[in-house]
């Protein structure tokens, strides 16, 4: 069963100061996102498995769209989904975990960490916070940030929203300490 898009949103950012002090590179990031239609909205479903095959599709869409947008290499990343108020929570869940990272990685030419995610269901107009965290090593503190996504006019009762954010760079000018991108072994994920 193929799934119905509605539409794509893109939004960017470029970040080229922060607390009155200029940064030495601006720090971008962008969000893409699609509407689609929530096949199993108003009646539960055993087998969710077109949502997680669409997960695996949008995933690649996606991370292709975000990629063009960024307009440089990514190192960190997040996605997210809010469901309408016909879906369910595990609606949101077989988009983004089963399969929906394979291409994102794919797309960004690695990536050992997990993906970061948050999930709601909601109405038209909510918001969500994209949760980011640094591609190759989770323990990466400069990389722990967020990014609001909002789609006016959905997701409607049988809708979906689906995100994936991406960034280049950390937080502007982070100095809480921790492991920094450039000790980044690479091993398991962490560190």
């Amino acid at each position: 069963m193929p799934v119905q898009i509605r539409k794509f949103i893109l939004l960017t950012e470029e970040v080229l100061e922060e607390g009155g002090c200029p940064l030495p590179e601006p720090r971008r990031r962008a969000i893409a996102a699609c509407v689609l239609k929530n096949p199993f909205a108003g009646h539960f479903e055993h087998d969710l498995a077109p949502l997680i095959e669409a997960g695996e599709a949008l995933g690649a869409e996606l991370a292709a769209r975000a990629l063009a947008a960024l307009g440089t290499e990514a190192d960190a990343y997040g996605k997210a989904a809010i469901v309408g108020e016909g879906g369910e929570l595990e609606h949101a869940a077989a988009l983004l975990h089963p399969k929906m990272g394979a291409p994102v990685r794919a797309a960004l030419n690695g990536g050992a960490a997990l993906i970061p995610s948050a999930k709601k269901r909601a109405g038209m107009g909510a918001t969500i916070d994209i949760p980011l965290g640094h591609k190759d090593a989770a323990f990466v503190r400069s990389h722990f940030d967020a990014i609001e996504l909002r789609v006016t006019d959905a997701p409607m009762a049988g809708e979906i929203v689906l995100a994936l954010a991406l960034a280049k760079g950390g937080r502007p000018w982070p100095r809480i300490g921790g492991l920094s991108a450039e000790e980044i072994e690479g091993h398991d994920g962490l560190r």
